[in-house]
């Protein structure tokens, strides 16, 4: 058995990236499918599996490894369901834009918990600092910074920022996730300037152009560094959790929940609530509480529903 790392994942065929570097088409065996043959996450980019060719010489994934990890999302659309982004990683590095468009708090808290909720490390990156009015990027950079997460202030047209971010990630694998829009192309071409091209290079399986807006993709670069690029997207929401256990994935909320006075605490107005005491004293923003309660409320009428 060959042993390799998704690169993607095409239809009911994968790319797999061998130890040179070499990308390989592969068939996809159909136990790795569903009932209605869909992969639905059991396969994606930063798997490491075994493959071999079978008898007319085809490679074929005979085995996918265990994962280390894996970072997942709420899919789009209904009924409610996971949609799993990548596997063994590093890192997630979410590229959030000051302006053009807006700054986003509420996505930057949905990712950081998901990260959580994968135990796989957070950082953020907030782009465009060249458009933002003075002042913005320390000030969102400091609430951040002070929960323990790193923040990077960058503006990849004018180059600032992307050597200190990409020292952080070089050998490393890491999941960069961000809406449309916000710069994230931008800042994977300054890492490497063939990085775009490779992105939308030919797909060898099916000849054409690869379409990056609807798969991961795993990108090997020229010192090993890897980055897995996402398609950009309109909303974020985490899966993994139930709504009354998602306090345990905000990092700052999740100590002060073990000290409530009830069990059963909603940390909206009950006395003796250690959430509540924690965002009058200042050690947890009431920003980031107000988006803890829109993310739990969300969730709750989807169980609902």
């Amino acid at each position: 058995m060959n042993v390799a790392t998704v690169a993607r994942v095409d239809l009911r065929q994968a790319i797999v990236l061998d130890q040179e570097g070499n990308e390989i088409a592969c068939r996809l065996r159909a136990r790795f499918m569903d009932r209605s043959k869909r992969l639905r996450g059991a396969l994606v980019a930063g798997d490491e599996v075994e493959w071999d060719t079978d008898a007319q010489d085809t490679p074929v994934v005979e085995e996918i490894l265990p994962r280390r990890n894996f970072f997942r999302r709420r899919a789009a659309g209904l009924p409610p369901r996971e949609q799993v982004l990548a596997a063994n990683l590093d890192r997630v590095l979410l590229v959030a834009s000051l302006a053009e468009p807006a700054l986003k708090e509420g996505l930057i808290d949905r990712v950081s918990v998901a990260a959580e909720i994968a135990e796989v490390p957070f950082a953020l990156a907030l782009s465009k600092t060249d458009l933002a009015e003075p002042g913005a990027a320390e000030d969102t950079a400091r609430r951040y910074t002070d929960i323990g997460y790193p923040v990077h202030a960058l503006s990849a047209k004018q180059g600032t920022g992307v050597p200190e971010i990409y020292a952080t990630l070089q050998g490393k694998r890491t999941l960069v996730i961000g809406h449309s829009g916000v710069g994230k192309s931008t800042l994977l071409n300054a890492f490497e300037p063939s990085l775009g091209l490779r992105i939308g290079a030919v797909n060898p399986v099916t000849g054409r152009g690869r379409q990056t807006t609807t798969a991961a993709l795993l990108c090997r670069l020229k010192d090993g560094t890897e980055i897995v690029d996402t398609p950009g997207f309109r909303a974020f929401a985490p899966w993994g959790v139930s709504p009354e256990e998602i306090v345990m994935s905000f990092r700052e909320l999740a100590e002060a929940s073990t000290r409530c006075r009830f069990p059963r605490c909603s940390h909206k107005n009950e006395p003796g609530c250690g959430v509540l005491e924690a965002v009058e004293s200042g050690r947890a923003t009431r920003e980031r509480y107000e988006s803890f309660l829109r993310l739990r409320e969300e969730m709750a009428e989807e169980v609902e529903a």
